[in-house]
């Protein structure tokens, strides 16, 4: 599957270094997505993609020189991010490794931390996740009940977690525990986020694989500690100010969920196209039925208008101005956007689209977990509301 077809204009956050570095992503994500069968069959990506995409420079893009990043932006990592998704890969946990874990660090870790655990992160020797949700829990935090009691320069850990992404390959994991009350009547205040080396770590288990109807080839996995035991000196920012350090990185995961859902969308536009093109029936091609040209007339203004939008929260983050609500509109309406546009451009497949050995059918299936993960959309538009 050759490059998707760029947009008719540039982004206005886009540069000449930004565009190589949109080519060496577009290279590197077509290599993935050539072997997305057997990365499905397996659950995972081959362990050496990560430590290819660090010697490329891809991952660490936004962390500072002296840990062992690139000291660029947040444009630098959603490139990648976006062109990952037109590629037409959803198997590579790029956003969750380079966009998140890799900034709790940075925004929270202490100097020792940093120079111990980003500099593994950027070069792809460690693999990052978050240990957030839980099965009783999902996207009401206040009621993580996986805990970290303190015994003297230890905490002892219990509990599990699902749905964690890179959890197969994971050698760190920013872990959301209670640690300040016992009982969940302490709500938010008692949450603290302590990192996991997991190498060696007695108690720790990588659970089952979990069977998802798409994302086939990403590695998510259940995560089960007992009496796990981590030095007090792996707690990440303030004790009992975990919420609120999630909170704060919550809008650029947003961000970088919203760049995968227009980079997926833009791909399916172009697969439409495509097919359209060259589909024969009716004595002409599938372009000529004037049903056709509308459908994705109309979808190819959705995800420039998407993608408009992406472009202008993109600009505020760099700037430092973007907020929670405006993070949640461009997460819930981008993806909406993305499952829409999938599901009208497979409509043109016919039957055809049924058959997972189509791009457009395995985009399908993999789009639908974007309107639920990282808040699910009716979470997003209830703080959009609250903000009004």
């Amino acid at each position: 599957m050759g490059p998707a077809a760029p947009l008719p204009y540039r982004s206005p956050w886009m540069d000449d270094e930004l565009e190589d570095l949109q080519r060496l992503a577009a290279t590197f994500s077509r290599e993935i997505f050539a072997n997305i069968d057997r990365y499905s069959e397996q659950h995972q990506v081959d362990r050496d993609v990560w430590t290819k995409a660090g010697e490329l420079g891809l991952l660490g893009l936004s962390v500072p020189e002296e840990y062992g990043g690139s000291g660029a932006t947040f444009a630098h990592e959603a490139v990648v991010a976006i062109e990952q998704a037109k590629a037409g890969d959803d198997s590579w946990g790029f956003v969750v490794h380079a966009i998140i874990v890799t900034h709790y660090i940075v925004a929270y870790g202490t100097e020792e931390q940093k120079r111990k655990w980003l500099p593994k992160l950027c070069s792809g020797e460690w693999v990052g996740a978050v240990g957030m949700t839980e099965p009783g829990a999902g996207s009401d935090l206040k009621r993580v009940s996986t805990r970290a009691v303190r015994d003297g320069d230890e905490f002892i850990i219990n509990g599990s977690k699902t749905f964690i992404t890179n959890a197969g390959h994971a050698d760190l994991i920013v872990l959301v525990a209670r640690t300040c009350e016992r009982d969940k009547a302490a709500g938010h205040k008692g949450i603290s986020l302590i990192v996991l080396e997991t190498s060696d770590l007695d108690g720790f288990e990588r659970g089952r694989v979990l069977q998802k109807i798409g994302q086939h080839g990403q590695d998510t996995r259940e995560l089960h500690f007992t009496d796990v035991r981590v030095p007090v000196a792996n707690l990440l920012g303030e004790e009992g100010r975990g919420f609120y350090h999630l909170m704060e990185q919550l809008p650029q995961e947003r961000l970088g969920l919203a760049c995968t859902a227009v980079g997926s969308a833009e791909l399916a536009v172009k697969l439409g196209v495509e097919h359209a093109k060259s589909r024969e029936l009716f004595d002409g091609t599938l372009m000529d039925l004037q049903n056709t040209r509308f459908v994705l007339a109309e979808c190819s203004t959705d995800v420039l208008a998407a993608r408009t939008l992406l472009d202008h929260c993109i600009m505020l983050h760099m700037e430092g101005k973007l907020d929670s609500a405006t993070a949640s509109r461009a997460k819930y309406w981008t993806t909406d956007v993305q499952c829409n546009v999938i599901d009208r451009v497979l409509q043109l497949f016919g039957g055809y689209g049924f058959m997972l050995e189509y791009p457009i059918a395995k985009m399908y299936a993999g789009a639908r977990i974007q309107k639920i993960y990282g808040g699910a959309n009716e979470v997003m538009k209830e703080l959009i509301a609250r903000s009004l």
